[in-house]
């Protein structure tokens, strides 16, 4: 399996997949670049190379126990990107993973990325304060880390159902949907996994978003039960340059299904411009 190993010594996973202009994965929380196999799929198939890693601490990755913040998170991506000499790279990320690409392009990618697109993304900040009225209260993330520390197997069960929507009426999510989601959640570091709640809830993006000089896709649906849209994408599309917004409607926080059908073939229109 192939490793890159970063200037602190820690040991990043990475899948690569067809050729052509490449188009990198960044995943969400708690998950693993096993997240975007059909995505891996599909955008190889239309032409392009697409790449996905393990975020530090998680999935096949090192099981880290320092490093565990967004500006590390960020820096092996870039360590990663220029290892593999990517440009004219399209950048995608969803959930955390939307933070950490955002981060890594704002900061890190000049010369090399060309286009950024985020999907439940977290930016630009998650927990409520004076400045974010309508973030989450950081008691909501302070769950997150006791359901982790306490009991994390049947934490990331319960939590698949708000994941996929599978809570609404009429949900289609397959119980295997889920239950990859529990598997992927249990590769990651305990340490890793809790020190990452606050890498995604607390980081503030917004002098990344304000920074990005390149076209960005802000992909949400309207029904996103961890990610809400009002404190996120709607409020990103405000910050950026270059910026399209595309609302899912009645689309959950996991990708998958109908959501999924229809972000590919945006994302592929995108990228095609």
């Amino acid at each position: 399996m192939p490793h890159l190993t970063t200037s602190d010594g820690t040991e990043i996973f990475y899948t690569t997949q067809g050729s052509g202009r490449p188009v990198l994965f960044s995943h969400g929380w708690p998950l693993s670049s096993d997240a975007w196999q059909v995505e891996l799929k599909l955008i190889a198939d239309a032409g392009y190379q697409a790449i996905a890693h393990d975020r530090r601490g998680h999935g096949r990755s090192s099981k880290t126990y320092t490093g565990n913040d967004m500006d590390t998170y960020a820096r092996d991506l870039a360590e990663l990107v220029e290892a593999l000499d990517l440009r004219d790279l399209t950048v995608i990320g969803h959930s955390t993973g939307g933070g950490e690409v955002v981060r890594y392009a704002a900061q890190h990618g000049a010369g090399r990325v060309a286009k950024v697109v985020t999907i439940g993304a977290v930016p630009p900040i998650m927990v409520r304060s004076d400045a974010n009225p309508d973030g989450l209260p950081i008691d909501v993330f302070d769950g997150i880390r006791a359901g982790v520390l306490a009991d994390a197997s049947q934490y990331y069960q319960d939590l698949a159902e708000p994941f996929f929507g599978a809570n609404r009426a009429g949900a289609t999510v397959s119980q295997g949907a889920k239950d990859d989601f529990w598997r992927q959640g249990m590769l990651v570091n305990l340490a890793a996994a809790y020190d990452c709640i606050a890498a995604f809830s607390e980081t503030d993006f917004t002098e990344d978003l304000t920074a990005l000089d390149v076209p960005i896709l802000i992909a949400h649906g309207d029904d996103d039960q961890i990610v809400p849209i009002g404190a996120a994408a709607l409020r990103s599309i405000e910050l950026v340059r270059d910026g399209t917004l595309k609302v899912y409607p009645g689309a959950p926080h996991g990708i998958h299904g109908d959501f999924r059908a229809a972000l590919v073939a945006d994302i592929l229109d995108f990228i095609a411009r």
